[in-house]
């Protein structure tokens, strides 16, 4: 497996910053959810037309890749041209060689109401406007759909071979009770990327905490993955930029390296 944490942990870094923690903790791969004050990906100076060159060299020479382009496009609820935008950023994804496109029901982690009809339509036209290219939308488990079985009916119904899950482990364990077993023996099928992130309930409010800290069953999750032969990337997605009192990112991002290989070697 390889690993990769989310910008969305460092919303006060520039890329110069990112990237260099990223080659100095040895992280297999980036997984871009906005740089600075630029939350649209496809705007963000390092990937724009004078220095999206520059920006693969220097990719290229550390081994390193860009694991995912993380939008905030939600196909089931009202959300302006979100067709348009996520073709935007499957044809960013293509120019950097990134095999995937993050796209969610709702914009919320927890369940709220939505429109799942309306959501895979638009989600299939994604996906259909993505083949060929070397880049798959990928659907999250959050909102309705962190539930794997009301997951697992919604992506067999999208008619289109180029579809896939991204698995927040979070999701179905804190919002709808899932043992990792669970969500993957329904949804195992269609899982290409992995986000994971730590966090206690308390009367139903939830605190996040770094990884090992809180009560998510991690290694469980990662203990089904490999079993299952999973050789893509375990992301940690530290929601600094909604929650700016978490720890910060320079220390969080040592500490998931350091917790989640100590992991891996125990599976």
């Amino acid at each position: 497996m390889k690993l990769a944490f989310s910008t969305l942990g460092c919303p006060d870094w520039r890329w110069s910053d990112i990237f260099s923690t990223a080659c100095d903790l040895k992280f297999h791969g980036i997984e871009v959810r906005g740089v600075a004050n630029q939350l649209n990906v496809t705007k963000i100076r390092a990937f724009d037309a004078e220095h999206i060159e520059k920006t693969m060299d220097k990719l290229n020479a550390a081994g390193m890749g860009i694991s995912m382009l993380t939008s905030n496009i939600s196909v089931g609820i009202p959300y302006e041209n979100p067709v348009e935008e996520a073709q935007g950023y499957v044809d960013l994804a293509q120019k950097l060689g990134c095999p995937y496109v993050r796209i969610m029901i709702t914009n919320h982690p927890q369940p709220e109401e939505c429109d799942l009809e309306q959501g895979r339509t638009l989600y299939e036209q994604m996906c259909r406007y993505a083949e060929g290219k070397g880049v798959t939308p990928l659907i999250e488990t959050n909102g309705v759909l962190a539930d794997s079985e009301a997951m697992l009916d919604f992506i067999e119904r999208v008619d289109s071979k180029n579809k896939g899950v991204l698995w927040d482990i979070h999701h179905p364990f804190r919002f709808f009770g899932e043992d990792p077993h669970e969500t993957f023996r329904n949804i195992g099928r269609y899982v290409r990327y992995i986000h994971v992130k730590d966090s206690v309930s308390h009367d139903g409010v939830i605190a996040y905490r770094m990884m090992g800290y809180g009560d998510v069953p991690v290694f469980d999750a990662l203990k089904v993955l490999k079993e299952n032969g999973y050789d893509g990337t375990v992301s940690l997605e530290w929601v600094k930029r909604w929650n700016p009192d978490l720890e910060e990112p320079g220390i969080v991002f040592a500490h998931f390296m350091s917790y989640i290989t100590f992991l891996m070697g125990r599976l």
